[in-house]
């Protein structure tokens, strides 16, 4: 007997609704800083802030370095030669899209309008704050000498006044020698300056200019003390081997002897005791 099992209708699945109530996101609330609590910046305050950056200025400086006119950098930036002419005196402000523009046709950076400007170097020393020193490394010293740069730091050049004394029995003119070249202008007096094995006169008015890695020395010729304007320049000396260049940082009697970067022979020990020196003698 075969029986048969009638199909029972299948209940369709229904996932249930959810009802997610209507709530707005929660915020979270910051304290305010002491800093910045009750701050509020004014328009006073933010224009002159725009107007220490200097930004007119500098894109006029920029377009004059490359001797150009404010047509033509308008052709490149888009903008009107009048609207120009007013960024740079200051009389509007440009947006950051059209200062991109304009830093793009110099090749700048956005930020070039907006870092700090480099101090410009400029140094003043006075004849009554210098300090007159003997020649170093002797007895009996054939010259004295003034710095007249000690006021700037890292500097490439080093300026002196130097007053070369008369020769007397028994006083050795010591030679030495450092990195670099040497220029002297000869103000006053007569002066033989012997340069490895040659010797050359100079009188008044005369200057020279050598090769400092030379052993050379200084010898005032005439009753009177000679003086002279020295500078010298600490740079090695390019010579070229086997095709290629390489810095000779040696002499043929030895390596040049420095003390902080200055001739030793010539100039003070250090440039640091001249500006210690300078200033105990302006505390005086």
């Amino acid at each position: 007997m075969t029986m048969q099992i009638a199909e029972m209708p299948r209940e369709e699945l229904r996932t249930p609704e959810l009802s997610v109530p209507n709530q707005e996101p929660k915020r979270l609330k910051t304290a305010p800083s002491p800093e910045t609590e009750g701050l509020q910046v004014g328009s006073d305050a933010a224009e002159a802030f725009i107007a220490e950056k200097r930004i007119g200025e500098r894109i006029k400086y920029l377009r004059l370095k490359k001797s150009m006119g404010l047509v033509e950098l308008g052709r490149h930036t888009g903008l009107s030669a009048s609207f120009l002419s007013q960024l740079e005196t200051g009389r509007v402000v440009p947006t950051l899209r059209n200062l991109a523009r304009i830093a793009m046709v110099f090749s700048k950076d956005l930020s070039y309008f907006f870092e700090p400007e480099p101090q410009k170097l400029f140094r003043v020393h006075r004849s009554k704050d210098r300090v007159r020193l003997p020649q170093s490394g002797v007895a009996d010293p054939s010259y004295f000498f003034e710095s007249l740069g000690y006021l700037v730091p890292d500097r490439q050049l080093d300026p002196y006044f130097a007053e070369f004394l008369p020769t007397k029995a028994g006083r050795d003119p010591k030679s030495h020698q450092h990195i670099g070249y040497e220029f002297l202008y000869l103000l006053s007096g007569e002066l033989d300056i012997r340069h490895g094995d040659v010797t050359h006169h100079v009188e008044q008015g005369d200057a020279i200019y050598f090769d400092a890695s030379t052993t050379h020395t200084y010898v005032c010729q005439g009753e009177a003390a000679a003086t002279a304007v020295i500078v010298t320049l600490q740079q090695p000396i390019s010579a070229s081997i086997g095709g290629g260049s390489a810095k000779v940082l040696a002499a043929a009697n030895g390596p040049a002897r420095l003390r902080n970067g200055v001739p030793a022979g010539f100039a003070p020990a250090s440039d640091a005791g001249v500006a210690s020196k300078s200033a105990s003698s302006r505390a005086s």
